[in-house]
């Protein structure tokens, strides 16, 4: 019995090990299962609570208003603001490829929309620019050669003349549309490929078309799509209402299969280029706004206001509960109210765009200022560029203020200023005299310093105070100089502002470089040269504002751009006009002016007249300096003009950068500081006190 039963026990004892060992790995299981939900409740639970409220609460940043930018207008005589930077809505249109039925016309169709009319200006403005070079190519050559003077401005103006006339054969109009019309077609099929590509993706839901459509842009684009053989849409008759096209009359829906768009809002600057240089734009980056350059940038925390925010809990089929939710109103950005004139600043810029274009010019600025306040009237630079599409640009560049930012050796002009300071310490009247040589030897210098016109005139003789103004005369500047000596003299450029920004509100400012006349002991040669505008760099706004102290009797203002901030509480900051310094005497102020007059009745500015004003200025025709001396082919010409002299109101400055034609600033900045002044004296109702 005892050999039948033991494998029965055996067996049995067997099984009781498995149970054993089972139950075991079942409490081991739950003693783990118990660690893990004690780790997870009480050592991870904040951070597992946190990851359970994020699925289902919503949070969106609610983007602030920014601030508008605001121009001075008059219509009708009634004095209004006009924006040069606001915001606005623009449609981002996309297509939706797995709704189209004909990939191939739609593709020639957003060619035709988008493109052609684009491509053919391009093609255009190509062609023009061959042109322009083959004549610019003719202008050097002609420059180079070993003529006259004369002869070489005669030269280049009968070549202005053909090139002009040239354009406006009826051959060559012909001709010019028929390599047109072949350029697009050559390069519409690489057109067409590459809308292809976005709209014959069958199933694909979503390919992004084109951004920033203003309205305009986006009824012709439904107009066109929408419209059939059998009825032609007119882009008038429809409109948009939120975020649909619509028919104005009936408000029924247009629709195009496969097409659909979007609203974003964009920063908007409704002037394009007239004013790009002191506005600046605005960059996204990282879906953050930030002013770039200029008022942008000066007045990026005031313009920008404060993003608001909105949280709630998100429930059963995406919706938003509202219970409970957190609300942050988003507080617009402030408002900035310019000095500028709008019709003021148009004016300045187109006049000088035509002159820099008729000149061949690399460029060019204009800048006007109130004589009593210090307040700029207009403030215009070419080349520019339009801060609705700032990324098309050749050259960063376009985006700095040459007014503040680029300096440069005045010339002339600033002979205006080394009289001043003469007059001012009693050493010279107008009426003192000198005998003009042509040249003049400067100690601790090799060759003596020469007249602009030495070579052509030769010696002036003996000539007063008046006679060195009309006929800029640098040995007469130079012998006003030494009669106060270099270190006075150097007081008074530092007195005119020279050396330190002005503190206009654009930021980027240079403050020039009158390095030579900082020193302990000044050099003679330095302060000889600087009396006559070279050895020195100023910036053009410096130099101008160095006029505006001698129309306000003496006194130097600051200059100011930014007339009123508005904030969105009803607070106004204004700014008031702020007098910096009396830098002359009154009387010595007013002797410059009358001298100012002279120069434009009898010396080189007699184009700056204009009839029932009695008008003062000073031309300055400078050379370019480079590496190891002065260009022999680039000058830049300046004209500050004051008017009407015998009560101020208006100073400003005109400034063309290596004209091509003409060698000296009475036929290139004289003209065009008399055009623009010329209409401001009208449109300001300037009374005429001259008959």
């Amino acid at each position: 019995m005892w050999r039948e039963n033991r494998p029965k026990n055996k067996e049995k004892n067997n099984i009781i090990s498995r149970l054993r060992l089972f139950a075991a790995l079942i409490f081991l299981l739950l003693l783990a299962l118990i660690y893990r939900l004690y780790y997870l409740q009480l050592n991870q639970g904040d951070w597992y609570e946190s990851l359970a409220t994020g699925q289902h609460q919503v949070s969106t940043l609610l983007q602030a208003d920014r601030g508008k930018i605001m121009l001075h207008e008059k219509l009708n005589d009634q004095e209004r603001l006009y924006p040069l930077a606001t915001n606005k809505d623009f449609a981002f249109i996309y297509t939706v490829p797995k709704d189209i039925n004909d990939p191939q016309m739609m593709a020639e169709k957003l060619f035709d929309f988008f493109d052609r009319a684009a491509l053919a200006e391009g093609i255009n403005e190509e062609l023009d620019k061959q042109e322009d070079n083959t004549l610019q190519y003719e202008i050097d050559t002609i420059q180079a050669s070993e003529v006259s003077d004369e002869d070489k401005v005669s030269r280049i103006k009968a070549a202005q003349a053909l090139a002009v006339s040239k354009k406006l054969d009826p051959d060559f109009l012909e001709l010019r549309e028929i390599t047109i019309d072949r350029l697009i077609k050559e390069r519409k099929e690489e057109g067409i490929t590459n809308y292809l590509k976005k709209v014959d993706k069958p199933g694909d839901p979503y390919e992004p078309l084109k951004a920033k459509v203003d309205d305009n842009e986006l009824t012709s684009f439904y107009a066109y799509f929408a419209s059939t053989n059998e009825r032609m849409i007119n882009p008038a008759d429809l409109e948009r209402r939120l975020d649909q096209i619509v028919f104005k009359d009936s408000g029924k829906i247009v629709k195009i299969d496969g097409i659909g768009f979007n609203l974003e809002t964009y920063r908007y600057y409704p002037e394009n280029n007239t004013a790009a240089n002191i506005v600046g734009f605005v960059s996204n980056i990282d879906n953050k706004e930030s002013g770039r350059y200029g008022l942008e940038e000066f007045f990026n925390d005031e313009l920008s206001g404060i993003n608001g925010s909105l949280k709630g809990e998100r429930g059963l089929s995406n919706t938003i509960i509202v219970n409970d939710r957190e609300y942050i109103k988003p507080q617009a950005g402030s408002d900035l109210i310019l000095t500028i004139d709008r019709s003021a600043q148009f004016k300045a810029c187109a006049s000088l765009e035509e002159s820099v274009k008729a000149h061949h010019a690399k460029g060019g600025s204009v800048i006007a200022v109130n004589a009593k306040t210090g307040a700029i009237i207009a403030m215009c630079s070419v080349p520019s560029f339009d801060p609705n599409n700032y990324k098309d640009v050749d050259d960063i560049k376009v985006y700095n203020n040459p007014v503040i930012l680029y300096q440069y050796e005045p010339g002339s002009v600033f002979k205006v200023i080394t009289m001043a300071a003469a007059i001012d310490q009693g050493k010279v009247s107008p009426s003192t005299t000198y005998k003009d040589e042509g040249q003049i030897m400067i100690h601790g210098w090799p060759k003596p310093i020469s007249n602009s016109d030495y070579s052509t005139f030769g010696p002036h003789g003996v000539v007063d105070m008046n006679s060195v103004l009309e006929n800029s005369l640098n040995t007469g500047a130079i012998f006003a100089m030494l009669q106060i000596g270099p270190e006075t003299f150097a007081n008074y450029v530092k007195d005119f502002g020279f050396g330190e920004g002005t503190g206009i509100e654009l930021g980027s400012e240079s403050p020039g470089n009158i390095n030579n006349l900082l020193s302990n002991k000044i050099k003679e040669i330095d302060a000889a040269t600087a009396s006559f505008g070279q050895g020195i760099a100023v910036t053009p706004l410096q130099m101008l504002m160095s006029y505006q102290a001698l129309a306000n009797k003496g006194t130097l203002m600051k200059p100011y751009i930014v007339q009123e901030i508005r904030h969105q509480d009803g607070k106004i900051d204004e700014s008031k006009p702020q007098a910096l310094r009396q830098v002359v005497s009154t009387q010595t102020a007013n002797t410059i002016l009358a001298m100012l007059v002279n120069v434009v009745e009898s010396g080189h500015a007699k184009g700056a007249q204009i009839p029932g004003y009695y008008v003062g200025g000073k031309t300055g025709t400078a050379q370019v300096a480079n590496v190891g001396g002065y260009s022999n082919e680039d000058y830049i010409h300046t004209f500050i003009g004051i008017a009407p002299i015998d009560d101020p109101q208006i100073v400003m400055l005109t400034k063309i950068d290596s004209p091509r034609d003409d060698r000296f600033a009475e036929s290139t900045a004289v003209p065009l500081w008399h055009d623009i002044a010329d209409f401001l004296l009208k449109y300001y109702q300037i009374p005429k006190t001259r008959k």
